[in-house]
């Protein structure tokens, strides 16, 4: 599914990444944790298609992404990966149906046919009386389920989560932690995700440490 080859990232003379392997399953759920700095957000990015590496390869689904023109890596992107960011990342003046569709927008599908899968999508994450609200009107919990309804809506092969659980307090942490394995069991998803979260990272099937720019 994921196949990550001696990637290197440098920041001018700052090398964050120093040849890190990976690979990943379809199906699984993994935990990239580390210290601050470490490097973990930076390889998400390059997995993602957000970032390219200094050098390295990065195959999904055996495909080489970064042999990629850019437009093309765009629309891969949007075709093949979700993202659940920390912070939601929704449009405020957008309600939670808009936001989810955006990414069917921007592949120019049928209105009414993504209308209808963002509208099941919601519902199926409990948010079928919701669905019309905006972001101010939501609680956190609720913006981390829109935001994961919006990283589902293409049927992506891979969602790629950023410290999903950073923002919400215990009660919306469990509730998510329950949500990231119900969206494997209910869409088979493929999970890659960073946290510094241990009970959020104990429920993945593994957990990899980056020190230092490379996985211990």
């Amino acid at each position: 599914m994921i196949e990550v080859k001696n990637i290197h990232k440098s920041f001018g003379d700052l090398e964050v990444l120093k040849g890190v392997n990976l690979e990943v399953k379809k199906g699984e759920i993994v935990a990239i944790v580390g210290k601050s700095g470490a490097g973990k957000t930076t390889l998400l990015q390059i997995i993602g298609t957000l970032d390219r590496p200094t050098a390295g390869q990065v195959s999904i689904n055996g495909i080489d992404v970064f042999a990629m023109k850019d437009s093309q890596l765009a629309a891969f992107r949007n075709q093949h990966i979700g993202f659940i960011f920390q912070f939601h990342q929704l449009l405020p003046e957008f309600t939670a149906l808009e936001n989810v569709c955006i990414p069917a927008m921007i592949a120019r599908q049928k209105e009414d046919e993504y209308t209808t899968r963002a509208q099941q999508l919601l519902t199926d994450l409990g948010l079928k009386e919701r669905m019309n609200h905006k972001p101010n009107e939501l609680s956190g919990g609720e913006k981390q389920r829109v935001a994961a309804a919006r990283a589902l809506m293409m049927s992506p092969d891979i969602v790629l989560a950023d410290e999903p659980t950073g923002s919400l307090d215990e009660k919306n942490k469990r509730e998510l932690s329950e949500l990231l394995l119900q969206l494997r069991q209910q869409y088979g998803q493929t999970i890659l995700l960073v946290t510094h979260d241990k009970e959020l990272a104990a429920m993945c099937d593994r957990v990899i440490e980056i020190k230092d720019g490379i996985i211990k």
